[in-house]
């Protein structure tokens, strides 16, 4: 109702408020981005809704924009890996990895450079002198730059301080994190042999460098030093940013501080997680923090703390769904387990890690099977939990625990004829997963706790029947944009329970309600929308740095012919 009224407004107020915020930003002294809540409010005044990103737009943004500036990505993990055949060919492959999926259409677009830990046994038969090779493989749009790291370097920064420290300190899973000084160590060479590996790739000139994750904290600085200003760094945080009292324990707190706060532009998933970064920075290191503005001044230099939530390519999910492909495996399922024929079905598909609630959602369904006997026989969950860092003793606990959660359930109410739960841990390509989205009568996502969580928006985006209930856990930064969705708290059995009860006799009527509305908020908050709002604040700050005013793409970017 609201936006039908204020689509009927003059189409120059919209321009007319920008210019009204520039200049009263000015009068202060000082030009800064919207907070999230002007733009907001922009885009619900502009004529027509909101404005559609894609890779059109994207593409044209870069093109006009990045004007011969490098640009760079770095990740721990790479896009592509290549890996011996048994016949003594090569494969390349793409991994399982929401962040790489994420990035992919962006530096296809921009035709930059991919600096990223090189993993595969074939990985090094594959570059050229300089330690690089073109991907993908059949439409080369982009350069793959890999760096070595020895097994015990690896061993050291990844799954130690990284898997072991950063990640159990980062979700509050109540999982104890391990701080060994060696794993320090690595950590502080891994992050030096990548700065040396951008320096590289930079040859000299101005860059835009777009750092990933919980592995790279030490990399802003380095960087900076290294520079002398002349890289603008964002770094993007896909995972959460614990509370100031949590953090305090990481023994090495300063140091990572400080690194972080090399960057010019520090996102994350959500604003709650901005905060708590902000919070923690005003606690544990000496710097100003100014809260309002969303920034930090340390060393004089100021980093710009924002949210920008992460999604995925939602045309091209929905299309690859609807395809011939993802019908005929939608067959194959039934082939492969014949039980699921004629039966209502759940589904999960996720990593096999101890922040994805796993065991907790299958005590739910034990709790629901308990409290509605009628539906024993009736309903199939499966769940597909790929394995990972299965050498880490965490990772082996929570890979035991699901097993027993498992045969419990199935002990108990499973017959000859039918399991409740069919548990496969294997990796499935995209085809098969989205096949699986368009089976299933609801899909859950109950991570204990998650960033955002992408696999509960491509569920959304294969269902273009607009038919299927989400059950999405409250902890994920996915439950404030899908809102539609049932929300679970996941350490509540009861909770689970009702809502695998509320999904399986929701009426097709309220489930199109809820999924349209899903689909429209994904379809419109895309990755492309939020790749776009990142480099244009890349951007911006380096002009702002310069003097310079550069234009919000929402007001003065043209769409492409």
């Amino acid at each position: 109702m609201v936006r039908s009224l204020v689509s009927l407004l003059p189409g120059s107020l919209h321009t007319s408020l920008r210019a009204w915020h520039h200049r009263r930003q000015m009068a202060r002294g000082r030009f800064r981005s919207p907070e999230p809540e002007w733009d907001r409010l922009i885009e619900w005044l502009r004529p027509g809704g909101e404005v559609r990103w894609d890779r059109q737009r994207l593409h044209h943004l870069i093109e006009s924009r990045l004007e011969g500036r490098k640009f760079i990505v770095v990740s721990n993990r790479e896009p592509f890996i290549h890996r011996h055949r048994p016949d003594g060919g090569v494969d390349c492959i793409r991994p399982a990895s929401g962040m790489a999926t994420a990035l992919h259409p962006i530096m296809m677009a921009s035709g930059g450079t991919w600096v990223a830990h090189g993993a595969g046994d074939a990985d090094r038969a594959m570059v050229d002198e300089k330690d690089s090779v073109m991907v993908p493989p059949e439409a080369p749009g982009y350069k793959l730059r890999r760096v070595w790291l020895s097994p015990e370097l690896e061993r050291g920064y990844y799954y130690g301080l990284a898997n072991e420290g950063l990640w159990p300190l980062c979700h509050i899973t109540f999982t104890r994190p391990e701080f060994r000084p060696a794993d320090w160590l690595a950590y502080k060479e891994a992050n030096r042999l990548f700065a040396e590996a951008v320096m590289q790739e930079t040859g000299g000139e101005r860059a835009l460098v777009f750092i990933q994750d919980y592995h790279f904290c030490l990399l802003p600085r380095l960087l900076r030093e290294m520079s002398g200003g002349r890289i603008i760094c964002a770094h993007f945080w896909h995972i959460p940013w614990p509370n100031r009292e949590v953090f305090r324990v990481f023994p090495w707190g300063e140091e990572l501080l400080d690194g972080l706060l090399g960057n010019d532009l520090l996102g994350f998933h959500v604003h709650y997680h901005c905060q708590n970064f902000l919070d923690t920075v005003d606690r544990c290191l000496e710097a100003r923090v100014d809260t309002d503005r969303s920034e930090i001044s340390r060393r004089g230099h100021l980093t710009r703390v924002r949210p920008f939530p992460i999604s995925i390519d939602f045309d091209e999910d929905s299309r690859i769904a609807g395809s011939p492909a993802v019908t005929a495996a939608m067959e194959r399922w039934y082939e492969r387990l014949p039980g699921l024929r004629g039966k209502k079905l759940g589904a999960s598909i996720e990593r096999l890690d101890y922040s994805k609630g796993i065991p907790q959602r299958i005590h739910g369904l034990e709790h629901f099977f308990e409290q509605h006997p009628e539906w024993i026989g009736r309903l199939c969950f499966v769940q597909i939990a790929v394995p990972s860092r299965d050498h880490l003793a965490s990772y082996q606990a929570e890979q035991t625990a699901v097993d027993t959660a498992v045969d419990r359930i199935n002990d108990r109410f499973g017959t000859p004829e039918w399991q409740p739960v069919c548990l496969l841990k294997e990796h499935h390509g995209p085809v098969d997963m989205m096949a699986l989205h368009r089976l299933t009568d609801f899909f859950m996502v109950n991570s204990l706790h998650d960033g955002m969580n992408l696999v509960a928006k491509e569920f959304v985006a294969s269902r273009a029947d607009e038919r299927g209930v989400l059950i999405l856990s409250r902890f994920t930064g996915a439950s404030r944009e899908l809102s539609q969705a049932v929300g679970v708290n996941p350490y509540a059995v009861e909770d689970v329970a009702r809502a695998v009860h509320t999904a399986l006799t929701m009426s097709p009527a309220r489930q199109q309600r809820r999924m349209r509305l899903m689909r429209d908020q994904v379809a419109h908050q895309n990755v492309y929308r939020w790749a776009g709002r990142l480099l244009t604040t890349m951007l911006r700050i380096e002009h702002q740095d310069e003097g310079e005013l550069l234009p919000d793409p929402e007001e003065s970017f043209e769409d492409p012919a």
